[in-house]
């Protein structure tokens, strides 16, 4: 796994590409003046554990011949702004779901993921309390 950066202006703007050409842009979030018009290196951390999860979840359900119509997640982290390094110490998913799956087969998907096969969960697990709720059909379950 290789990705490659380059600054693309005078600020603190940068143009991140992986091996296959895609790329983000990435921004200093609290920079005091100027437009911020990328995504924060920590905003992109807490994308990366949702989009880890969400492949989890879907490959786990696929096996079981199950697929969701909708699948999404809200990841809000919180970080000790006192620190430095300020690193995430709570992050809070919110698992959005719907579909013909029942609840205990979503709940053990969503927890396979988190605590055994999602490599940025259990990454980021040493630092931070991860916590998860599941809505299934709009239901909390």
């Amino acid at each position: 796994m290789k990705v490659a950066l380059e600054r693309i202006n005078h600020d603190y703007l940068f143009k991140v590409t992986n091996s296959n050409g895609h790329s983000v842009l990435l921004d200093n979030k609290s920079k005091k003046e100027g437009e911020v018009a990328g995504i924060s290196p920590m905003e992109l951390l807490l994308m990366g554990l949702a989009g880890c999860s969400s492949i989890d979840v879907v490959a786990i359900l696929n096996k079981q011949k199950l697929n969701p119509t909708s699948l999404k997640m809200e990841v809000e982290g919180k970080r000790n702004e006192t620190e430095i390094p300020s690193l995430f110490n709570k992050i809070n998913v919110k698992v959005i779901i719907d579909g013909e799956i029942s609840p205990e087969k979503i709940r053990r998907a969503v927890q396979l993921s988190f605590d055994k096969y999602c490599s940025v969960s259990k990454t980021l697990e040493h630092t931070a309390e991860i916590n998860y709720l599941i809505y299934l059909n709009g239901t909390k379950i």
